[in-house]
């Protein structure tokens, strides 16, 4: 059978290893193992793109947002913003480790920030490809602030007052307060913290599996709404609830208790298969007590009440809606 030869660069690579004892064969082997955890256990970029780059006037920094929630600029990103050149000095440290001990020399910098300029973040860009470099975002404007003291104390060297200049247009930019909102902006991540912050509340509340029957809502809150509500009471079935009682309820108590509640319980009352009370959806540690709390308020302001839109206005009052009731068939006159 007819057999391939390597290409010159493959067979180029087998004579050189060819010469390695094996020894340093071992040791390279090893090199590269443990060069691919590590790239493995670097932090994934979750958000922020080159595409999409901070924008301070006319300066643009690439910037992400990191698994941890660490908001990151990029190494490249970051040095042209200052105006400087991306490689070694003569020194053979890059620009930043120099400008980092410079500045630690004059005790204007913290050494804890100075450590974040000479050891960059290593990271997985979000869609894939080689590992990349950055600074947290903070550092930006320590960076900024202590050149900027420097040179008011005259004791910025000749030789930085350049890059003086362009802190200056940096520092007005930006507020340092603001910075993390405005890395949040450019790479879209505000929206997604506000759902996964809107998620973390929704575990504390909803159960992942159905809890037993526990008998929650009061009787006291049953007559009361059918006085508010011009019904006799007790009716002649006293297991009778009246069909549109359900949406009530889900107004004033689910859409009342915490933002997204009730969306999340119809969601996961739709994987049962019978239909059970959503407030066996709700956890014992938080949803239950908070319910029972709740269910206490609104049944004293029923008994406040002269009538339901009386009752409703209190209620709106103690107890607002989170946002707007999205899908409740109430009449107008029920809000």
């Amino acid at each position: 059978m007819p057999t391939t030869k390597p290409n010159r660069k493959a067979a180029g690579g087998i004579a050189r290893a060819s010469k390695l004892s094996p020894e340093r064969r071992k040791e390279i082997s090893e090199n590269a193992i443990k060069a691919k955890k590590e790239q493995a256990s670097l932090l994934k970029a979750t958000h922020g793109s080159a595409e999409k780059p901070l924008r301070l006037g006319d300066i643009e920094i690439p910037c992400y947002v990191l698994e941890d929630e660490t908001r990151v600029l990029s190494q490249r990103g970051l040095l042209s913003g200052l105006g400087m050149a991306k490689g070694s000095t003569t020194s053979g440290d890059d620009q930043l480790t120099v400008l980092a001990n410079t500045l630690l020399a004059s005790d204007l910098l913290d050494p804890e920030k100075a450590l974040l300029l000479k050891k960059p973040i290593e990271f997985k860009p979000k869609h894939g490809g080689r590992a990349a470099h950055g600074y947290p975002a903070t550092v930006l404007a320590d960076l900024c602030e202590a050149v900027l003291e420097s040179r008011s104390k005259g004791t910025l060297p000749a030789k930085l007052h350049g890059l003086a200049k362009q802190c200056e247009i940096l520092i007005r930019g930006f507020a340092r307060v603001g910075i993390i909102a405005l890395v949040d902006e450019a790479t879209g991540y505000q929206k997604d913290r506000a759902r996964d912050s809107l998620a973390k509340i929704l575990e504390t509340w909803v159960a992942k599996e159905l809890q037993p029957y526990v008998r929650t809502f009061p009787p006291e809150f049953y007559e009361e709404m059918f006085r508010l509500r011009g019904l006799p009471y007790p009716p002649e079935n006293p297991k009778f609830r009246p069909q549109y009682f359900g949406v009530l309820t889900n107004d004033i108590v689910y859409e009342r208790l915490a933002p997204g509640l009730l969306e999340e319980l119809k969601k996961q009352s739709a994987k049962d298969e019978k239909k059970a009370h959503l407030h066996r959806r709700l956890t014992l540690e938080v949803g239950h007590p908070r319910l029972k709390e709740h269910l206490a308020s609104v049944t004293t302001a029923m008994k406040l009440s002269s009538d339901y839109q009386d009752f409703i206005g209190k209620l709106n009052r103690i107890h607002p809606r989170f946002g707007q009731t999205y899908f409740l068939d109430l009449e107008q006159s029920d809000r």
